[in-house]
């Protein structure tokens, strides 16, 4: 067996499959993004003035719902049917509102909602990666793809910023229409299947029940197994915040803490070069010294430690200070990723990262709006994109309201988020044994039918635990 990370299963078509596929794939698509994080507040803002960040959370909670309705479905069905197929789709619609948001910036964020359908990329990722590696290899291996979506935020969203001012946000468009297809073209060319033979149909037209599609399926056996249903709230808990604090965060710095355009990005670079250093060398030592579950709950408590700090900072060496642990508190999802994908079946992996995907896209769609909502509720409207000038004041909607007003709200609700998913994480058992059944491989040996014509309502079969040992 080599030891290079998902280089350990047979070739299958062009080259074998790869962590490094994985990698590359994710880079592209959010450094696409990263390179609009500029041109977007900009838009953002001109096309609605009024209450920026209200509609924000508006846009982005139609997607983070359709995201949660979709994730297990598409996680489900690539177990079926190939990973490979279903990142190509993932990717276009995740990518598919870019160059819109230059030809009509209204159908720019109809279709940024819309694509919540198909913009899970993670889910289907985390499954192509968990089908290449083995147990002991996962929580490396998810900390390198982690670590990958923080390098791509290293320079992007700096050349972003750069070509804007100096050549325009078209440029800027053009450019990261580009890369998105680029990211499309190395999948069809590149990226080979990572699902076995064995455990799929003999073509795409072979018949799938709807217990296998069935995105709700899925979602219910959250509550028939206690390892996941606990997993899933403590992913709730604690990405609520994080997703809230990822959609106003840079205009927040801008407006508020006074952040030049060129001292955001540095903080991005800085932050995201921190990122990488924590998901890939300490995640790895942490893994190795204290185990999968005191990694969970010590990246939370750095998160409290984050949010906290950013809630009541109000200098700029607060802001870099608390970016620091931040950058600490990142280890945390691949933790959880790898704590799920070592106790879950072959043919559960990419229903069970679908399920995790699905809550983060929840999230993805209250956290704006929650973060936004409680800015208003505190008078803090953030709706002026041009934080530039020096020793201006955030626009107050009462200003002698200002002295008593916490700098950071939202970012203290989202401290007492995280406490209460650590103390929830201090129920998920770590398992230590073999994170699969003994009948794991033996259900499917027969060919890819028996998979495909499982039983669709059978008793014991259908409360089967998605996780190995489910006791608290």
């Amino acid at each position: 067996m080599r030891d290079t990370i998902g280089l350990t299963k047979e070739p299958q078509g062009i080259g074998e499959p790869s962590v490094y596929h994985a990698v590359v794939v994710i880079f592209l698509e959010f450094f696409a993004w990263g390179l609009l994080t500029t041109p977007m507040l900009t838009v953002l803002h001109q096309t609605f003035p009024q209450h920026t960040f209200l509609m924000n959370g508006l846009i982005h909670g139609v997607k983070g719902l359709l995201s949660f309705l979709s994730a297990p479905l598409i996680g489900a069905l690539s177990d079926v049917w190939g990973r490979k197929s279903f990142l190509l789709l993932t990717v276009f619609f995740t990518c598919a509102p870019i160059p819109l948001m230059k030809i009509s910036p209204w159908w720019y964020f109809a279709v940024i909602s819309m694509s919540g359908v198909f913009a899970v990329t993670f889910s289907v990722i985390f499954a192509y990666v968990a089908d290449i590696t083995q147990e002991h290899e996962r929580s490396t291996a998810y900390g390198l793809v982690s670590a990958t979506f923080a390098a791509s935020l290293v320079t992007s969203p700096a050349i972003g910023s750069y070509l804007s001012v100096a050549y325009g946000d078209t440029l800027v468009v053009i450019l990261a229409t580009a890369i998105a297809l680029l990211d499309i073209c190395f999948i069809l060319v590149a990226v080979p299947e990572s699902l076995p033979e064995k455990m799929r149909p003999a073509s795409w037209g072979a018949p799938i029940s709807w217990e296998q599609a069935d995105p709700f399926a899925s979602l219910r056996k959250v509550g028939q197994d206690s390892t996941v249903l606990l997993i899933c709230i403590t992913v709730f808990l604690s990405y609520l915040p994080e997703a809230g604090q990822y959609s106003s965060f840079f205009l927040y710095l801008r407006q508020v803490i006074r952040f030049s355009s060129e001292t955001v990005a540095a903080f991005i670079a800085v932050l995201g070069i921190l990122s990488i250093l924590a998901q890939t060398v300490v995640l790895g030592i942490l893994m190795r010294s204290i185990g999968n579950k005191n990694t969970i709950l010590l990246g939370l408590g750095f998160q409290i430690l984050q949010l906290a700090w950013y809630g009541f900072g109000s200098q700029p060496w607060m802001m870099w200070a608390a970016g620091a642990v931040a950058a600490m508190s990142s280890i945390t999802f691949p933790a959880i990723s790898a704590i799920v994908s070592r106790n879950a079946d072959p043919d559960q992996q990419g229903v069970v990262q679908g399920m995790i995907t699905g809550i983060r896209g929840l999230c993805n769609g209250l956290g704006p709006a929650l973060y936004g909502f409680v800015f208003y509720l505190f008078h803090v409207e953030l709706t002026d994109s041009d934080g530039s000038e020096k020793g201006a004041k955030p626009n107050m909607a009462n200003p002698t309201d200002e002295s008593a007003i916490i700098p950071g709200p939202p970012f203290l609700f989202g401290a007492c988020s995280v406490l209460l998913s650590l103390l929830v994480a201090l129920f998920i058992p770590e398992h230590t044994g073999p994170g699969m059944r003994p009948g794991a491989y033996k259900k499917h040996s027969n060919g890819a039918q028996s998979h495909s014509h499982s039983p669709q309502g059978s008793g014991a079969e259908g409360k089967e635990p998605l996780l190995e040992d489910s006791s608290v």
